[in-house]
């Protein structure tokens, strides 16, 4: 039994944090609702995310870092397990949100060849 598990779990991804979804959104980045206008928010790379509602806990996600991994989408989007590590910066200026998390542009590159897809991400602070 235990060799037919192993046979089976090798072929197998596992996924080890929160599933939901992910967009990407342009800018006008700024202001955000955490850090105003403040140039210095946004982290090298601009790898930044705006979080949905449920992610939001009422401004407390704030500075949160997230890493996260492209898992699927339509015409299969993702970049080979690339994971990306991204910071929090804002709510999402849709309402509601049509995501998880809304990407800057060049947070989502970093794991999505389609920058107009909505993908399914795994993540984890």
């Amino acid at each position: 039994m235990s060799i037919v598990l192993s046979l089976f779990c090798r072929d197998v991804r596992l996924v080890s944090g929160d599933i939901g979804t992910a967009t990407s959104y342009g800018p006008p980045y700024i202001p955000t609702k955490c850090f105003g206008s403040r140039q210095d928010q946004f982290p090298p790379g601009n790898l930044f995310v705006a979080v949905s509602e449920g992610l939001w806990d009422n401004g407390a996600a704030c500075g949160r870092r997230y890493r996260l991994r492209c898992l699927s989408g339509r015409n299969k989007p993702c970049k080979g397990g690339a994971t990306v590590d991204v910071k929090v910066v804002d709510l999402c200026k849709k309402s509601p949100c049509p995501s998880t998390v809304a990407m800057s542009t060049d947070a989502f590159a970093a794991i999505s060849h389609s920058p107009s897809t909505r993908i399914n991400v795994e993540y984890v602070q």
